[in-house]
């Protein structure tokens, strides 16, 4: 009695199949409407709206498939067990790993900080030259994109004649915002890069772009208020697919390094601990 497995009435399996939990996706929706809720409190309230609605939508879903019979699925069976057969004496070890580590932690190697300098620097240098070419083609002259980047610290400059004017000040706060950001968002490739070794200059210059450019646009308008009156959507976009192709060329290109996965958390730091840290010099390590 204590070995039956509690089915919902009628529902029988036949010998060859055993009984497990039905999949669906419900859990995710809902997770992710509840992500939305939240970020809808930085952002804007329609993305809280949609994100209650998911979040709803997600847990009746849910709830449905589980009260009050839990949906399960039948699985086929193989009836005779198959035979392992290996021709390898001994099972292959990733020895230049601590002997403590039973799997490997993925990405073994990874770009080191200064690719991600490199290339957000690259990329900068891509994404200046294109809002530059904006303000040549819209007429507005070459300091007006310069401006409208730090034009959340001049409040009082408004006009076009005023943005399109040359202001040593803006640009040397402008330069200070354009490095800064793009540094951190090459450091950001190096770290990503690793994990998606497949294409990495579409998932830099199409994919991530298109993303955080959708982001900003939620929240621009809180940033920088007239940035976000007079900003150029199409151009925007332009020049950051210049930047993340121009990136991810630049980190994809660089040397990967070895993680220091067998080391301790000290040690990787830079922090002198007690104790000491073995090493496996056979692979060259």
């Amino acid at each position: 009695m204590g070995s039956e497995i509690l089915r919902p009435p009628g529902h029988d399996r036949s010998p060859s199949t055993i009984e497990l939990p039905a999949p669906t996706a419900w859990p995710i929706v809902s997770a992710f409407g509840l992500t939305l809720v939240f970020a809808g409190l930085v952002t804007s309230a329609s993305v809280s709206i949609l994100g209650a609605i998911l979040a709803i939508a997600g847990c009746v879903g849910w709830f449905r498939e589980v009260l009050p019979h839990e949906k399960h699925e039948s699985v086929q069976v193989e009836e005779r067990v198959p035979v392992v057969a290996t021709s390898r004496p001994e099972v292959t070890q990733v020895r230049w790993m601590t002997e403590e580590l039973h799997r490997a932690r993925l990405p073994l190697e990874i770009y080191p900080i200064s690719a991600g300098i490199k290339g957000g620097l690259a990329g900068s240098v891509a994404m200046a030259v294109l809002a530059v070419m904006y303000g040549i083609i819209s007429g507005h002259g070459v300091w007006y994109p310069i401006n409208l980047l730090s034009a959340g610290f001049f409040p009082a400059r408004t006009t076009v004649e005023q943005i399109a004017a040359f202001h040593w000040d803006a640009l040397i706060i402008a330069t200070i915002i354009h490095l800064l950001c793009s540094v951190l968002v090459g450091l950001l490739y190096g770290v990503a890069l690793p994990m998606f070794p497949r294409h990495p200059v579409l998932l830099g210059g199409a994919i991530a772009p298109v993303l955080w450019s959708g982001l900003l646009h939620s929240i621009l308008d809180a940033i920088n208020p007239v940035l976000n009156q007079r900003i150029d959507w199409l151009w925007f976009v332009l020049s950051q697919i210049g930047f993340g192709v121009v990136a991810g060329i630049v980190v994809s290109r660089q040397t990967r390094v070895h993680t220091w996965q067998s080391l301790p958390l000290g040690v990787r730091a830079g922090i002198e601990v007690s104790g000491r840290v073995h090493q496996d010099n056979e692979d060259g390590h």
